[in-house]
């Protein structure tokens, strides 16, 4: 279902079939670990089995000894970039993660490579080399890394925190605040002031494939890196600057990628197969292991969130206060940012204080994960709207429809809003029959939730070739995750005036397209699509001079309409696009258009959802019944992938609020680190998702794009944390809320009724 659809675009909003689907579907596609070179060799990583230790030693002799091993990796390979410091994480956080130096920071820290001629023989080598390990305490939460006797992590770190907060020590990487207005007077013209604090664990992408690299080094010194990663320009950077090389000595490969959610934006494989392949002088594979994955990469992070909103008696917010504090894991680099962008976006407030820590500790370093921050703040927030319409006694949409957020409203980041659609997602919910239908039965209960994504941007690089057939080979410099080669093909088309399926779209590597920043934030429609309209602008410019030059007439007595060059004055003298793409050698050779662009207004993009639960009083298990899914998307380039994006970070968004956690053990590992262990939602616990696509155009895109990959996944946590509450009676304020957690709450519930 589509709201404020537009007909004017003869390609734009068509649900064509993806360009890369039959080689998907088929097993054609070529993947980072489909990769077969002549003599390659096979990586493996020895890991850390101590949460926290200092290296006193690495004895590689005996593993280089074995007869099938061709090098071996340690960080003395890599240039020594100094100390990791809160202010400069990258590279060196990056470099200290792909191979320790000095101390080995979390359970599955890499400290050494081997490469040899088989994985199994890479296998037996790790176990030959003997490392001696100074075993240190460790800490894996916020509350004990903050405690006066947690370990520390970086020694060499000053004091840094606010004792105002009672919140500081060497495990505080970063504390930033905003505010602005008068919190204290707002806080005492308010009817009701609530606070509450909301805690949730580590969750994982849960992306299919597994990190991968294949490197290979050439005679002149050069390496070349295959991979699949959200963003190979990226790799290119972390890469040269880890190895202490010149960019133009780094190529990378973009292959396809199964899946990323924010988790492979960072190297990890690759700089430490160039080691090896440099060593070696073979090319070097390495893939991890699902337990690498989960215990080796970066999970989004755990946080804890203290919030106290004011309103009055009519439901307006006059005040808001947050403290959140973020797990940044062994690295700094928690989404303070982030959050602070969405914590109380969908609404108007006018005194407000927000205090972001970022918190090291003995789990692997975060990365990021679909609206990186968000969930863990909008679901505090959201809860507690829920709360607060319940003691008011007031609707629950209505209440936010009261405060919400429009063009000018300052976020609590400072930024001021462009054009948003915060309010007509309010409106759509509110009008959409799920919203106001009858509810029958026991134990069930319905709730709501805005989510938010402030979506971001970057340079982008598009090349169209115009071939003599009449077809466009467009290279794009942004690695398609989600469909992106079809959505950014159809705003080529819609330009030109061509079909799609002449368009032929392909992702090109570090060599041969513009640096393009990496497939995240949801910027990717957006940025690769105004390149593509640049690009397609150019095409039509060249083409428009060609036409002149055949028709001897100046250049601005023709005009491109319709597909087609054609005189403004005379109907007589008109070319198709194909029939001019045929003339190309007789009026001056190829056609390129080219699109350079770095956009700066993305657009933030707003949800919601509808969830109606049944909740099992003697198991505490949580079945949907219902999933109502809206976004506003600015413009649904192709509506099936902006859909499948919405129902895709719906589907995260329930994994982490009813089941998915990182299970820290009391020896300070993860003790869930399988895919039969970390209870990722499978198609049985997931109910048919039904979509309402909002269109609020962006005015800072030619087709009104916004970013539709991220705010789906927020408002699930607090729409099922609302509906079990309505089920239950009881207020979940900490995630999973899985069936334990559950049962447990309902029976205190009783136990405090009785």
């Amino acid at each position: 279902m589509t709201t404020t659809a537009k007909p004017e675009y003869k390609v734009i909003g068509s649900r064509p079939i993806r360009h890369d689907g039959v080689d998907k579907v088929i097993g054609r596609a070529q993947y980072g670990a489909d990769i077969s070179l002549p003599g390659m060799l096979y990586g493996k990583i020895l890991r850390s089995p101590h949460p926290h230790a200092r290296i006193i030693s690495i004895d590689t002799s005996k593993a280089e000894s074995h007869p099938d091993v061709r090098a071996v990796a340690t960080s003395a390979d890599l240039p020594d970039l100094g100390p990791v410091s809160r202010e400069n994480v990258f590279p060196k956080g990056v470099s200290d993660n792909i191979l320790a130096r000095g101390k080995a920071l979390y359970k599955g820290h890499s400290v050494a490579a081997v490469a040899a001629t088989s994985a199994q023989a890479a296998e037996e080598a790790l176990a030959l080399i003997d490392v001696e390990y100074e075993v240190l305490p460790w800490t894996t939460n916020i509350e004990e890394a903050l405690k006066a006797e947690a370990p520390t992590l970086h020694e060499h770190w000053p004091k840094n925190g606010s004792s105002e907060n009672g919140i500081d020590g060497p495990n505080v990487a970063d504390h930033v605040q905003h505010a602005f207005g008068d919190v204290a007077k707002g806080f005492a013209e308010a009817y009701i002031v609530i606070e509450r604090e909301f805690k949730n664990k580590s969750v994982h992408q849960g992306y299919i494939e597994p990190q991968n690299a294949t490197a290979s080094w050439s005679a002149d010194g050069r390496v070349t890196i295959w991979c699949s990663s959200q963003g190979h320009f990226l790799i290119q950077s972390q890469v040269a600057q880890i190895l202490g090389l010149p960019l133009s000595q780094v190529k990378i490969v973009p292959m396809e990628i199964g899946g990323g959610f924010g988790g492979k934006l960072s190297a990890y494989l690759e700089p430490v197969a160039a080691v090896l392949s440099r060593k070696a002088g073979k090319p070097v594979q390495m893939t991890m292991s699902r337990a690498e994955v989960f215990e080796s990469t970066g999970p989004t992070c755990g946080s804890k969130v203290s919030l106290k909103l004011g309103v009055t008696k009519e439901g307006r917010i006059t005040a808001a206060k947050a403290t959140y504090l973020f797990e940044a894991g062994a690295f700094p680099g928690a989404p303070l940012a982030a959050a602070a962008a969405a914590i109380f976006s969908p609404y108007v407030i006018d005194n407000l204080l927000v205090d972001a820590y970022d918190i090291v500790d003995n789990k692997p370093k975060t990365a990021a994960y679909r609206a990186p921050g968000a969930p863990n703040v909008v679901w505090a927030v959201e809860n507690l709207m829920d709360e607060i319409a319940e003691v008011l006694n007031i609707d629950p949409m209505e209440l936010r429809m009261l405060n919400v957020a429009t063009e000018g409203t300052r976020r609590a980041d400072g930024v001021k809003n462009l054009v948003i659609g915060a309010k007509e997602v309010m409106e759509a919910v509110m009008a959409h029959p799920h919203y106001s239908e009858p509810l029958e039965g026991e134990n069930r209960g319905r709730g709501v939730s805005m989510g938010f994504c402030r979506n971001n941007t970057g340079p982008a690089c598009a090349i169209a070739n115009v071939l003599g057939d009449g077809t466009v080979s467009l290279v794009e410099g942004a690695v398609d995750i989600g469909g992106s080669r079809s959505s950014i093909a159809l705003q080529l088309a819609e330009v030109l005036g061509i079909p799609v399926e002449d368009v032929n779209p392909s992702i090109g590597d570090t060599d041969e397209v513009g640096q393009t920043s990496p497939t995240g934030g949801s910027g990717v429609t957006y940025k690769m699509g105004i390149a593509a309209y640049d690009a397609a602008m150019d095409v039509r410019r060249q083409l428009i001079s060609r036409a002149a030059l055949l028709w001897e007439v100046e250049e601005d007595q023709v005009e491109y309409v319709d597909g087609a060059v054609r005189h403004k004055s005379d109907p007589e003298l008109r070319l198709t696009f194909k029939e001019m793409a045929s003339k190309l050698g007789q009026t001056g050779g190829p056609v390129v258009g080219r699109g350079n662009v770095s956009p700066t207004r993305s657009g933030a993009s707003y949800a919601a959802n509808i969830v109606d639960v049944e909740v099992d009083p003697e198991t505490g298990k949580v079945e949907i019944l219902k999933f109502t899914a809206f976004q506003d998307v600015g413009k649904a380039i192709h509506p099936s992938y902006v859909e499948g994006q919405i129902q895709g970070g719906s589907t995260q968004g329930i994994g982490w609020a009813l089941s998915e956690e990182y299970f820290m053990g009391n020896d300070g590992k993860m003790a869930n680190f399988t895919l039969l262990d970390y209870r990722m939602p499978t198609a049985l616990d997931i109910p048919m998702i039904e979509t309402v696509i909002v269109e609020k155009e962006n005015p800072g895109h030619p087709f009104g794009v916004r970013g539709a990959g991220e705010s789906n996944i927020v408002p699930a946590l607090a729409a099922l944390a609302n509906a079990i509450h309505k089920a239950t009676g009881v207020r979940f304020r900490e995630l999973p809320m899985s069936p334990g957690v559950v049962l447990k709450g309902i029976q205190g519930e009783k136990a405090n009724g009785a």
